[in-house]
């Protein structure tokens, strides 16, 4: 494929992501805030996940790592890491994904969105802030980092991600739709530094198999910490669809 066509390719790709995205978190809006049986079914969904005093401790202790603050240094790691690697570009990329998806959430959950009032609550907090920091340090650490470590981030970072977004839900602070909108504003943002600057697709060998045991790594993680279906074992079904939704999105 010439370097032209190339080109395209990976903008058409990016684009089409964007798209997507942006349709996936008006689509998650539209179904779970906006209208009173998908404020229910949201909320539900909510309650089906049920930590012990101890596991409620441990979420709250991870969440409690989970900072403006923390993704501020890891956006100049990322920074410093591309300009070191002579990538000015990927650098640029870094900050646009991290200051874009993190803005961007903050005006949505605070300026652009509201809550109908359906009995559970006006306060908009969608998306998520919390999986937004996370989501979108993991999308500038493996836009940055060399071929032979995006695996790695890959891995690493779908573990974290999914286990603050679980996390959130499990804690009662987001219900699953926040979680959703906050990851398609990531990556939204995600493909756009893509389609700015990218000049062809790099295709990551394992990508897919590392994001995959990152993210049962991340449920795995908070099973071990107690835990589970709110109702016991008649539960189970419920709680199992909430966590492995997380981790497959």
């Amino acid at each position: 494929m010439s370097p032209t066509r190339d080109r395209l390719v990976a903008r058409l790709v990016a684009g089409a992501t964007m798209v997507v995205s942006a349709g996936a978190g008006w689509a998650t809006y539209r179904l779970a805030v906006s209208n009173g049986p998908g404020q229910r079914l949201d909320h539900d969904a909510m309650d089906t996940v049920y930590a012990g005093p101890d596991a409620r401790l441990a979420v709250l202790r991870v969440l409690s790592n989970v900072s403006i603050g923390a993704v501020v240094v890891v956006m100049l790691l990322c920074v410093g890491l591309a300009l070191a690697r002579g990538h000015s570009q990927w650098a640029i990329g870094a900050v646009v994904v991290i200051a874009g998806a993190n803005v961007t959430t903050q005006l949505l959950k605070r300026v652009v969105l509201d809550r109908p009032d359906f009995n559970l609550g006006i306060l908009n907090s969608l998306p998520s802030g919390h999986t937004t920091v996370v989501a979108s340090a993991t999308a500038a650490m493996v836009l940055t980092a060399p071929p032979a470590l995006r695996a790695v981030m890959i891995l690493g970072g779908s573990a974290a991600t999914t286990l603050t977004a679980a996390s959130a839900i499990v804690a009662g602070w987001h219900r699953p739709s926040r979680v959703v909108a906050a990851l398609a504003v990531t990556l939204l943002w995600a493909a756009a530094a893509s389609a700015m600057l990218s000049r062809r697709v790099v295709h990551t060998r394992g990508a897919t198999s590392a994001a995959m045991i990152g993210a049962a790594g991340g449920v795995i993680v908070l099973v071990v910490l107690g835990v589970g279906p709110t109702t016991g074992g008649d539960g189970f079904g419920g709680a199992a669809l909430v966590l492995s939704g997380v981790a497959a999105l």
